[in-house]
């Protein structure tokens, strides 16, 4: 049974991180849908807005990504509030992969597309769903 792939479309203006990155996840693994199975296709999600997202507390100021590369004085540390200025499309993708199962659905982020401003360029979009 082939089912048709909805697209959703998310605007991130004044949104809180972490509540946009949990039903994100449930939109891109499928469990929205009735007739949800674990191997079947979620839907594609496109967000709009990035670099207006809310992060709650203090975490805009406190919260840093580390990454290695494994090499001696590797180690990078980036904090959010540049991140937000420079690629906020990382911060909202890496909340979206920390909610997904650390299973297979973790390929699914490729149904992902994150744009920073209000204007998108994927075409050939169907069966669109507007959240705002």
């Amino acid at each position: 049974m082939k089912t048709k792939i909805n697209w959703y479309i998310f605007n991130a203006f004044n949104q809180r991180l972490g509540r946009l990155a949990s039903v994100i996840a449930c939109i891109i693994i499928g469990k929205h849908q009735i007739n949800f199975s674990p191997h079947s296709y979620g839907d594609k999600v496109i967000i709009i807005n990035a670099k207006h997202i809310i992060l709650g507390g203090s975490k805009k100021k406190k919260k840093t990504y580390i990454s290695y590369s494994g090499y001696p004085g590797g180690k990078k540390v980036k904090k959010v509030s540049e991140l937000i200025k420079t690629r906020p499309e990382f911060i909202i993708r890496k909340a979206v992969l920390g909610m997904l199962p650390k299973n297979y659905f973790k390929k699914k982020i490729k149904n992902l597309y994150i744009f920073p401003n209000n204007r998108h360029n994927i075409k050939n979009v169907n069966n669109v769903k507007y959240f705002y």
